[in-house]
This record gives structure tokens, sequence and C-alpha cells, in this order.
């Protein structure tokens, strides 16, 4: 059995992966808050988490994983959203204005995930809701944990809030590498005179009249951000579990406060075994921003008319730990890339993926190691299918575009035959009047267009680049 090896953010070295029950391997992924859209950045860990859980199914079983990733769907924006639309004239209860809301963004989400060929978390193979949870089914599960933290001294209560003692927890700091006082010196902290210490954050805080709210010991309210994840992958995966990811900007201190919490909580469990974290994304070298006007959400990119399958090819093209620049340049390049693919593997059975693209992924998912092998088996079509497969690339499903591009590859052969008879009647004029200015221009309007003119004694042949505006042809003939 190949050997996985996966960089552990918790001990900063890579190391041989080696599953708690080779059975039921059990990862889990931070989810979006569904408020609206996702964006680019959103899509990144979930084509990484889904090319890991690709890699383990083909290693140890394909119902042998078993993957959650949550949605977080009580938060403020969310309130915020679900008021301006009952202050709008929304027929409802605040309640049922946020639960539409969140259903519709949940809609939103797996619309756009499924264009990527992102495969929906399952367990053990059957895709279920229960893999997908939402953190308002699990609050009894939240203020449990939070009474336990309480009874153990990792937490008080306070004004109608429940805070965990940071300073209860030796280990703090571990995961990002600094110490409590650092994080003081260094951070903006909620400063508020219900709090022991300055970095010690809320479980539970209380919700107004006019906000959404549960009962608990310490009052109607709502739980904090943090608490859901070490509430939902306790019970859905258990005190251990082998992989924890998400993006390098929840390492503190979302993912910070999980460990503190799951630990004190269950100091005889593991928690996580290993943490992956992807980087950031950036759009042009630059760091996306509303406020550069660089920003833009999967949905964005789909609707520009850039293919689900292209927008993964990018996105897994740089290695998950090192920041990722999209580019309009990198998007064409992966979609003249994937039609090739494509069209070599048209009506061909898969065989088996290449044995060097499993090594490849096998070490740390070297993605762009296993696709540097797809473009070395031009040769044997099977194989390519296979591996690009098994990378969630050249399935059906993501691949309703390159058929659109080979209808329009069809009316533009007829274009280029007609503008290399107008350009071949142009030339043979020239070659009468000897004013070769016509033929000039045409060919300068044709090189512009991205045609590629050869001119011979044989006649004139057009080739098609692959930065083709075949809106440009048009206005040619």
């Amino acid at each position: 059995m190949v050997q996985i090896r996966l960089t552990n953010s918790k001990t900063r070295k890579k190391e041989d992966f080696r599953p708690i029950d080779a059975e039921n391997i059990r990862m889990y992924l931070c989810g979006p808050t569904v408020y609206d859209r996702a964006h680019l950045g959103n899509a990144r860990p979930v084509v990484v988490m889904d090319i890991l859980d690709r890699l383990l199914r083909h290693v140890y079983g394909t119902q042998s994983v078993t993957y959650v990733r949550n949605f977080t769907d009580v938060d403020d924006k969310i309130n915020a959203t679900a008021l301006a639309r009952k202050e709008a004239g929304a027929q409802g209860t605040l309640e049922d204005l946020i639960r539409e809301r969140t259903a519709e963004t949940i809609g939103w989400y797996h619309e756009d995930m499924d264009a990527l060929g992102a495969a929906r978390p399952s367990i053990k193979g059957v895709v279920s809701d229960k893999a997908e949870p939402r953190a308002t089914d699990y609050i009894p599960q939240m203020i449990a944990m939070i009474e336990t933290l309480i009874a153990r001294g990792h937490a008080y209560a306070a004004e109608g809030h429940a805070l965990f003692d940071v300073r209860s927890y030796a280990q703090y700091g571990a995961l990002s590498g600094r110490s409590v006082d650092d994080m003081i010196a260094g951070a903006r902290v909620e400063v508020a005179p219900f709090k022991r210490d300055p970095m010690d954050f809320v479980l539970w805080k209380p919700s107004s009249d006019d906000l959404p709210g549960w009962d608990s010991p310490w009052g109607r309210g709502r739980p904090g951000w943090h608490i859901e994840c070490s509430a939902m992958s306790e019970e859905l995966l258990g005190e251990s579990f082998d992989i924890h990811a998400g993006g390098i900007d929840l390492q503190f201190p979302h993912h910070e406060n999980e460990i503190a919490q799951s630990c004190c909580a269950h100091p005889h469990g593991e928690f996580a075994r290993i943490w992956l974290h992807n980087e950031m994304l950036q759009v042009e070298g630059k760091k996306m921003s509303k406020s550069l006007g660089n920003f833009f959400t999967v949905r964005d990119l789909l609707d520009q008319g850039i293919p689900g399958e292209v927008i993964r090819f990018v996105l897994m093209s740089t290695h998950y730990r090192k920041p990722m620049d999209w580019t309009a340049e990198k998007a064409q390049a992966a979609r003249d890339t994937l039609w090739e693919w494509r069209k070599l593997t048209a009506g061909v059975t898969p065989s088996a993926p290449d044995p060097r693209v499993i090594e490849a992924l096998a070490d740390d998912l070297n993605v762009a190691g296993a696709l540097a092998v797809l473009h070395g088996l031009k040769g044997d079509p099977a194989a390519l299918l296979a591996s690009g497969l098994l990378l969630g690339l050249l399935s059906s499903d993501i691949g309703a575009w390159a058929a659109s591009d080979d209808a329009a590859g069809e009316g533009l052969d007829d274009l280029l035959d007609k503008l290399s008879s107008k350009f071949s009647d142009i030339r043979a004029n020239a070659m009468v009047s000897k004013d070769f200015s016509g033929v000039d221009t045409l060919k300068a309007a044709l090189t512009e267009a991205g045609v590629e003119v050869r001119m011979s004694k044989a006649g004139v042949e057009l080739i098609a680049g692959p930065r083709l505006d075949a809106a440009k042809l048009e206005e040619l003939l």
C-alpha cells in the first residue's frame, strides 16, 4: 500500500499518515458561514479536501472515509441579512427568514461546489445531510460541552455569557506558535468587563428579543463561533479523529480555540491528529479585496463563462501550502489544456491511474507533480482519463463546456474557411496590382484576432490560436 505523507501544521513536519481506523478514516473541514455566495478563496479548501478524499478512498477503499463539512447558520451577518429582509416587507418571523436565507445560500453553495467537481461530504461513501451539519441542529451538544468545560474549571459564567479561561489550558498557542502574552500584545482582542483575561473567548452570549436564541443555564442566548465545530466534530467523529482542515486564516483564533475547548472537555482524546492548512488566494498578484475591485465569487466566474472544471484546475495547480494567484492567463491556459485532454480521451474507456500520479498525490498532495505526469500521458488516453478522474477532472458531470466549445469550433471552421477564401482573393488581386496594403491590413487584423496566417505558393492557411476572438473574425467578413 502506498504511504501517504502530509504536512501537519501542529508539528510543522511532514508525517506518515497512519489512520486511527483504516476502515473509517475521519476528517473535518470548517465550512462556510451561509449568509452569501462563496468567494473564490472559500473554494480552495474544498478542492484540496476533495482531492485528499479521492486519494484516501483510492488507497484505503471507497467506503473508508467519513468526511464532514459544517455549515455555520447562526451568525450576526445572517441575522442582519434576515432583519433587512423583514424591514423590506418580507413575511414571516425572523427565525423563518433566517432559515429561508440560510437554506437558499446552502443551495447556492452546493451548486457552485458541484460545478467545480467537488464531491459532497459523505459518511463512508454515502452522501448524507449528516456529513454537512448545520450548527443550529447541534445546540444541545454545544450547551453540554460548555457545561463540561465549566465543571472542569476551564470556563466560567458571567453576565449571561459563558467564557473559556485561556490561562487554564497550558498548551494554548501551540498550533499557531505564539504565547498568550504575545497574542495580547500583537492582536486585537475584545475587551469586556466580565472577562477574567483579555484573551478569554466567548462560548455563549445572550440574545435580545429580536434575535434568535435558545434557552441555556446562562439564559437565553446563542453559541459563540468556536464552540460549534468542537461540538459537531465530537458528535460526528468522536473525541479523536484523523484530519482537521481549513484555510490558514482560521489557524488563529478559530482552530486554536477549537483545540483548547475539545482537549479540555475530553483530556483523554486527541481531537485532531493532523491539521492541514491551505494558504491564501490572490488575484493578479494582489490580495483579493472588495476595495481593490478584484473580489469575486465562484458564481461570478461561472457567469463570465469560465467553466467550473477550469476553475478547479487553476485552484489545484498551486500546492495547497503556498499562496495561490488567480490570473486570467492561468485560466485560459487551463482551458486549453483541458480541452486538449478531453479531445484525446473522447470515447475512451479509462484504465487505471498512472502510479506516478498516486505517488505525487501521496507526497503531501503534490497536485502539480501529478498534473505534470498527465501532460506526459498523451500517448496513453486510457491512463490519461483514469488519472484525470482521480484528480476530479475529465468527468462527464463537469464536461458540458467542452461540448459547447466543440460546437463553437465547428462554426469556427466554417468562419475560417470563408476568411481564407477572402484572403486568397485579396492576395490574388495584389499579385496583379502589386499593391499589397490590403493583404497586410487583413493579415494584421487576423493576427490581432488570434489567427496565425501562413502563406505559400500552395495558397493561404489560417490556423486558430488559443486566444481566438471570434467576434473580431466575424467583423472581418
